[in-house]
């Protein structure tokens, strides 16, 4: 009985939950060979590519922006997240922090509100576990979206 509900729980982990969006991301990353092939191809068939919006601001000060289902768009927002994952996003953060000048005291003045850690952090682990399901998802599907392209187009040729 231990066993069963041990092996349900080590499936729903954070740690299972990683490494299933990585191997996601890695299979995807093995598959598409032209990514510029993913451009302005919505990544949902009945969709279309949306609006432009900044996703993130490097450390260097360039935006990233993002095309609403654009696959292009989504497989370097998976490819880039993934990479957060395996290195860290701390060096980055490290170096934003010189430059803006914030210290360690800084932060822990900032970071002070410890008054229930532990619901802090069950809230944010389930954040990142339904997060990490959902990209995922859509690193599968962009898989996917990418065979039939290019079944489509290579019996076209």
């Amino acid at each position: 009985m231990m066993q069963i509900s041990d092996s349900y729980n080590q499936k729903n982990s954070l740690f299972n939950a990683m490494n299933r969006f990585i191997g996601a991301v890695n299979n995807m990353d093995q598959t598409v060979m032209v990514p510029s092939l993913l451009r302005d191809v919505p990544l949902d068939e009945e969709e279309e590519v949306k609006t432009i919006s900044p996703i993130r601001t490097a450390s260097n000060g360039s935006t990233t922006y993002f095309q609403d289902g654009d696959m292009y768009n989504y497989y370097v927002l998976l490819k880039s997240i993934r990479n957060d994952i395996e290195w860290g996003v701390l060096q980055a953060d490290d170096r934003r922090k010189e430059k803006m000048g914030v210290t360690a005291l800084d932060i822990s003045r900032i970071e002070s509100d410890d008054d229930d850690l532990e619901k802090q952090f069950h809230y944010y682990l389930t954040g990142l576990h339904t997060v990490l399901s959902k990209l995922t998802r859509k690193a599968n599907t962009l898989t996917n979206r990418y065979n039939q392209e290019i079944g489509i187009r290579g019996c076209g040729l």
